[in-house]
């Protein structure tokens, strides 16, 4: 018998099965694992939203002359965070906000399982995020000297309170958009390297543009807060929940991996 090479990467339309099937593993998954989850995640995503803080912070003589390359700098290691949360297997918020709406329309999930699953997850992704920005960041005091303090007060500034909420909102559905095309494609990696590259680009480029994310900034912004930045109320939460309005119509309209998913013959309804 011919030896068949298995494929190095699945078909659009297994990795929606993938994902829908995802989804009903965690619908099914007890509410204190998933918060549990949710907090890892929150701290996992931490590890890189400070990673790429500390290089563009300390990168002052590189940002007056070339800011770009600072920025894209800072893109390039911030994606460690969602790596780990992936491979580790934990609860991300924005990843939710594809996944639960794809087994809502199949009808492998019920419809109140969407706003259940959002709210412990966004509450276990802050409570991780306030925890590692409070004891791990500033308490530790690994950046409470110059330049990184001031640049810490600056960035969050820079997310929310700089920019008009319009402007936060439309950057939160392109960040979201971006973040659930890296957890389609990692879906779709059959093995670890392929899904590092997979998550990197995409979250590489969302950065480097700055676009926003609305669990990023639960670290970024209340780190600002507490290195004494001067803040207001930031609308990116909100405008990830219509990010996922954007992305579903987008995913059920343009890609055909997502007309193969909401086929019944596909995946057997629990």
């Amino acid at each position: 018998m011919p030896y068949t090479p298995t494929p190095s990467t699945l078909k659009p339309a297994e990795v929606a099965v993938a994902l829908v099937e995802s989804a009903v593993l965690k619908h099914r998954t007890r509410l204190d694992m998933i918060f549990f989850k949710a907090f890892m995640a929150g701290a996992m995503l931490s590890f890189g939203g400070l990673l790429s803080e500390v290089i563009q912070g300390g990168a002052a003589g590189l940002t007056a002359s070339n800011p770009g390359i600072v920025k894209v700098l800072g893109g390039f290691v911030f994606p460690v965070g969602l790596v780990m949360i992936v491979l580790q297997g934990q609860e991300l918020l924005t990843s939710n906000m594809m996944i639960f709406p794809m087994a809502a329309i199949k009808g492998a999930i019920p419809w109140w399982s969407i706003p259940l699953n959002w709210l412990v997850v966004t509450f276990g992704n802050l409570t991780g995020s306030l925890f590692f920005a409070a004891i791990l960041v500033k308490y530790s005091g690994i950046i409470s000297t110059a330049p990184y303090d001031t640049f810490v007060q600056t960035f969050a500034i820079h997310k929310a309170g700089d920019p008009q909420w319009h402007q936060i909102f439309l950057r939160g559905i392109g960040c979201n958009w971006l973040v659930s095309i890296a957890i389609w494609q990692a879906a779709g990696a059959r093995e670890t390297i392929s899904k590092i590259f997979a998550i990197w680009i995409p979250i590489w480029i969302f950065v480097s543009c700055g676009y926003d994310h609305v669990v990023a900034n639960m670290f970024s912004v209340p780190l600002g807060i507490m290195f004494h930045a001067d803040v207001r109320f930031s609308v990116d939460l909100t405008s990830h929940f219509v990010s996922l309005i954007f992305i579903t119509v987008d995913h059920r309209r343009i890609h055909p991996q997502v007309s193969a998913l909401l086929s019944p013959s596909l995946i057997p309804s629990p």
